[in-house]
């Protein structure tokens, strides 16, 4: 079979694998859609564990099932989640499924970005949803980065009264912002440095897009009857926009940093003024269960439509342009790769 074989950024080669044997409990699904996720790209994290099949937001059909196999049957149309949490450990059952030990072991084989996936026994029991009819394969490879930012609102406890400031217009950004409008929030601030992003933020339902360099205290203020925003989400990893976080957040607000910066970069908090304003710093990481089956609701009632984010379908032989597209952060915001079905 054939898979994306990431070495970096600039360097990622359609090579071949044999098709993974599966055991008596396990699943083989045909991958037929795949997209290509910010994560990937960071090549600070991926680099290290190089060369390697990556992949996560993927779609497609069981090929093959394990007699043990009860709930899923060939031909079934699944999205199928990479990390799955134990929902038995002292984290799991306090909420915090993310930082569940199981969650950072496990995963499919080889990665999403290959024709065949062996799904482990505890992938399908918790991993592994049929695709509602009405939703295409593409609109399965949203389910996970969907579940991510769902958890992420969740853990920052955003509400409709807030004014919310979102800086990065990644893929990331506009679906905090799209979600955030299908909430009824009133006031949704989103900066960025590309214009193509800018609009984009705009389209999906930003009621003030300011580039980064602007004087974003003033303009804000102007904005929000003089307060700066009660939640700031930050969906780049940039220290820049990590610091502008830090000096645009509202006294008794929060922070959530969905995105960080590179591990050997210092952010210095002002710990002394947060404390006197009572400010709030929360992180966010990944999806547990609830959050992707409250994606895959969301996206099959049509409550939230994310086609138009689409910008770019790829055949599985461009997928290295596919990477660039995305490292490059221009004119692109979902890239998928497709595969034959």
């Amino acid at each position: 079979m054939k898979v994306g074989m990431y070495y970096n950024n600039n360097d990622v080669r359609v090579e071949e694998m044999p098709i993974p044997e599966i055991s008596d409990d396990e699943i083989l699904v045909k991958t037929i859609a795949s997209g290509i996720c910010g994560s990937d790209v960071m090549e600070w994290y991926r680099i290290k564990k190089a060369p390697i099949v990556l992949g996560h937001e993927i779609a497609g059909i069981i090929d093959k099932a394990g007699k043990n196999v009860k709930n899923f049957k060939v031909g079934d149309r699944v999205f199928v989640s990479h990390h799955v949490p134990c929902l038995k450990c002292y984290y799991c059952e306090n909420g915090h499924e993310t930082a569940c030990e199981t969650l950072h072991k496990t995963n499919f084989f080889p990665g999403g970005y290959s024709e065949y996936i062996r799904i482990p026994k505890i992938n399908i029991e918790l991993g592994t949803f049929k695709l509602p009819d009405n939703m295409s394969f593409d609109e399965g490879t949203f389910i996970e980065p969907l579940a991510c930012i769902i958890r992420g609102q969740r853990v920052a406890d955003l509400n409709k009264d807030d004014a919310l400031l979102v800086i990065g217009s990644g893929i990331s950004g506009l679906m905090h912002i799209a979600l955030a409008k299908s909430k009824g929030v009133k006031k949704i601030i989103a900066t960025d440095i590309n214009d193509f992003r800018l609009n984009s933020a705009k389209k999906f339902g930003a009621d003030l897009v300011l580039n980064a360099t602007d004087n974003l205290d003033e303009k804000i203020r102007e904005f929000n009857d003089g307060r700066l925003p009660d939640l700031v989400i930050v969906c780049t990893g940039s220290l820049i926009a990590a610091k502008q976080a830090l000096k645009l957040v509202d006294k008794g607000s929060r922070i959530l940093f969905f995105a960080v910066p590179k591990p050997d970069e210092k952010l210095e908090v002002p710990i002394n003024d947060f404390w006197r304003n009572e400010v709030k710093v929360m992180t966010s990481y990944g999806a547990a269960p609830r959050d992707l089956k409250e994606a895959i609701e969301l996206i099959s009632e049509k409550k939230l439509d994310l086609n138009d984010m689409i910008t770019h379908k790829l055949k599985f032989e461009d997928i290295g342009k596919g990477f660039k597209l995305v490292a490059e952060a221009k004119d692109s915001i979902k890239v998928i790769v497709e595969m034959d079905e």
